[in-house]
């Protein structure tokens, strides 16, 4: 992805099942951290899972968007399958210590977001295949 899309081309690059991925846009970060870091982090949020649902959150098309600033701290903003999930207080939590965790990664928030709902057109294939709903 180039650093230098604004975010109107970025969304229109993103798929209903990829979280966004914001890059900054002049940094002194090179290419290939970036891409390391990127890497990294999805593999850190694909060890997070819902308890009641055998998919990873990322799978899931739970993280909407993870954001990189040039100080190496991460902004996430992610969603609940359902508002009420019995979780809820405790998801954002289990991204940000799996986040924290990648190498170069100097911090993290975690947001909690409702807006776009999320819904199943937001999983992956190979979540909808693990779900019975392929």
């Amino acid at each position: 992805m180039d650093r230098h899309k604004d975010a109107d081309e970025i969304e229109n690059e993103t798929s209903p099942n990829e979280a966004e991925l914001v890059k900054p846009t002049a940094s002194s970060i090179s290419d290939e951290e970036i891409e390391r870091i990127t890497t990294d982090v999805i593999a850190a949020i694909k060890t997070v899972y819902d308890p009641e649902i055998p998919v990873d959150i990322y799978e899931l098309g739970l993280i909407y968007k993870i954001e990189l600033d040039d100080d190496k701290k991460l902004i996430i903003d992610m969603t609940l399958t359902a508002p009420g999930c019995p979780v809820a207080g405790e998801m954002p939590i289990w991204v940000e210590n799996a986040v924290v965790s990648v190498d170069g990664v100097m911090g993290a928030e975690v947001k909690m977001v409702f807006d776009p709902p999320w819904s199943v057109d937001r999983m992956s294939e190979e979540a909808q295949v693990a779900l019975n709903l392929w």
